[in-house]
Parts: C-alpha cells; structure tokens; sequence
C-alpha cells in the first residue's frame, strides 16, 4: 500500500522529504477530483490532508469516513499550525477500536 498526501505546496515538500511519492497540490478548487481519483484507486492506505484542505472537502470526506476504513485518512496541519475548531480523527477512530480515548495532558 502506498501513501499519498493532498497539500499545499510547502506541506508537500516536506512530506516529498519524508518519502512520500503521491503528492498532490490543488490549484483551483479540485480538491474533489483529486480526492475523487486517489479513492477510486486499491493502492492508496493512507492519506495525509491538511487541515484546510479537510475543511475544503467538507461533506465528501464525511461521506466517505462513513462507509470506508481505507484509506486511512489522517489530518495534518498546515505550514499556519492546527486550525482551533480541529478533531482529531485518529484518536476517534483509536477510541472505536480499542474502547478507550488515547490523549496528551497538557
């Protein structure tokens, strides 16, 4: 399984440095069809969004939590920092496998 990352233009280069290889930076509101084309393909397991992109979405990335498990799709933040109004899915879908809710003290 491979793992892709739709982002902005300096997000994307530092998960290029990191080793990702399917990267891709929406220009002009087609944050859906990329979205679209990266679902309908079998050999995608992760996806790394940023959070703006996520919020962007909005409605089809719901839709498609709902029904799929795969990708697994895990929200980063932009080169701004984390949005304030964020949920982290992760921990969500952590708390729904194992039973507990996993979080940092602070």
């Amino acid at each position: 399984m491979k793992i892709a990352g739709i982002c902005d233009n300096d997000t994307a280069m530092g998960l290029r440095l990191a080793g990702i290889k399917e990267l891709f930076v929406p220009s002009g509101g087609d944050e859906v069809k990329i979205w679209n084309n990266l679902t309908d393909r079998d050999d995608i397991g992760i996806v790394f969004v940023t959070e703006q992109i996520v919020k962007d979405l909005g409605k089809h990335l719901h839709d498609y939590r709902l029904r799929n498990t795969i990708p697994i799709v895990i929200e980063i933040p932009d080169k701004k920092g984390r949005k304030e109004d964020h949920v982290d899915f992760v921990n969500h879908l952590i708390k729904k496998a194992v039973g507990i809710e996993v979080s940092k003290d602070k």
